[in-house]
């Protein structure tokens, strides 16, 4: 099975790059199938990372970062891939 989790955070205020550095800066304990990272407007970034795992499986996640680098706490989602076209 195919497990995706998505971390996405809205940077403070002028953060937007800081952010987007950091994210991409993080490792994880554990090599997912497939890493992406992503920004949108309103200094928003999103990384998705697949794991080959049951979907209650234990997976690293990034963490929250820290300081004044984002506006609220991160959203995270953990999606189960049901087809692949």
């Amino acid at each position: 099975m195919t497990v995706a989790l998505m971390w996405e955070a809205r940077a403070a205020e002028g953060r937007g790059d800081a952010l987007l550095a950091w994210a991409k800066s993080r490792t994880l304990d554990g090599t997912p199938v497939r890493r992406e990272t992503f920004r949108a407007p309103q200094d928003r970034v999103l990384v998705i990372t697949w794991w080959d795992a049951a979907y209650d499986a234990e997976l690293p996640e990034l963490p929250e970062p820290t300081g004044d680098l984002v506006t609220r706490p991160v959203h995270r989602w953990r999606f189960e891939s049901v087809e692949r076209v």
